[in-house]
């Protein structure tokens, strides 16, 4: 660090002309901003009037064996120290921050302070018990060891203040830091931690997202196809043709399945009737082949097999009746009454085939 003397040069010695003693403009270094010549004339050192134009014929100038160029602005000046923890492996590093500004550039210039952490490092080391501070901690308890070292700065600043000849200085801050490795090993955990924090949130997003979309599915096509128009993402003309379409094919298959149930039912009606008119014969057969007949319980038993409907070739149940009070009974046969008499013909048909229509 250059700094509060930003330049030194020798100077060689004006020789004698004809005409006069100059010093040639090149051989002294141009001023930056904020900073003044100090030049060195036998064994003295002398500032050359600040604010004042550079003067080749000035005495200073040309008797000059050497020039120092002294900042005089003020800086802030960092200055480190390590400090040791509980382990031997890890360390602490404090960094001291003081402010420097040069008050005398020519006692600057004869000590030649070129680089000002020098002094400051000294007077930081200089304070035996900082190193105690900081020793009783991990490196990971580096927060605590923070304030344990500001504390310790202040009151040491205080009661010893640092001093640079031809300066003024004062102590500002102390901050501590932890050994790279430890700092590298938080990175790393805290870009882990962003890491996953931001792969959760995008499945809370993409979770939310689904959702949503089951939630609009769950609304119909309709508004599904209201949405995606909405967002300009479905062209309305097609939507509609889609819509039209799907409503012909609902109403072809509704069709379809009337039509299906509707040969079904008939199919099972025929099915009955059939089967109603296998019973009746099956009846008759059974009837051929009797002696006696009970016709009121051949015609109870039919009703009953067809569910009381009747049945192909049978008449109601009053006209069966009326048919087998009328009849003539098969000679030989006596009725039976319903008082429990017997009448020769009364009750019974002639022949079986008068069942029939």
């Amino acid at each position: 660090m250059n700094y509060p003397v930003i330049d030194e040069r020798i100077l060689a010695t004006v020789q004698s002309t004809w005409w006069s003693r100059r010093r040639h403009r090149g051989d002294v270094p141009p001023l930056p901003p904020g900073a003044v010549y100090v030049f060195r004339v036998g064994g003295n050192y002398c500032l050359f009037p600040e604010g004042m134009v550079f003067d080749p014929t000035h005495p200073d100038v040309l008797d000059a064996s050497s020039v120092s160029l002294v900042d005089t602005r003020a800086r802030l000046v960092d200055v480190e120290r390590p400090l040791p923890s509980v382990s031997e492996a890890d360390n602490f590093t404090v960094r001291a921050s003081f402010t420097c500004q040069v008050t005398d550039p020519v006692v600057i210039a004869r000590q030649g302070i070129i680089d000002v952490t020098v002094p400051l490092r000294a007077y930081l080391m200089g304070d035996g018990d900082l190193p105690r501070v900081s020793a009783a901690y991990r490196v990971e308890e580096v927060n605590a060891v923070r304030t344990e070292v500001s504390h310790r700065m202040t009151a040491y600043s205080t009661i010893v203040p640092p001093r640079v000849a031809g300066m003024s200085v004062e102590f500002v801050s102390a901050e501590v830091h932890a050994s790279d490795d430890l700092r590298d090993w938080e990175q790393k955990m805290r870009d882990e931690r962003r890491s996953w924090e931001l792969q959760r949130g995008q499945r809370d997003f993409e979770t939310q997202d689904a959702l949503r979309i089951a939630e609009l599915l769950s609304q119909g096509s309709d508004h599904v196809d209201a949405f995606g128009i909405a967002r300009k993402e479905i062209d309305i003309t097609a939507a509609a043709a889609r819509i039209h379409r799907t409503t012909e094919q609902e109403s072809a298959h509704r069709h379809e399945a009337e039509t299906s149930n509707r040969a079904h039912a008939q199919a099972r009606e025929a099915a009955d009737a059939q089967m109603r008119r296998d019973t009746v014969l099956t009846l008759l057969r059974q009837m051929g082949g009797s002696e006696y007949v009970d016709y009121h319980q051949v015609l109870e038993q039919v009703l009953r097999e067809t569910g009381g409907r009747g049945a192909p070739g049978v008449g109601t149940a009053s006209d069966a009746a009326r048919m087998l009070e009328s009849g003539t009974a098969r000679p030989g046969r006596t009725e039976t009454g319903r008082n429990g008499s017997h009448d020769p013909q009364g009750g019974f048909v002639k022949d079986e085939d008068d069942l029939v229509d």
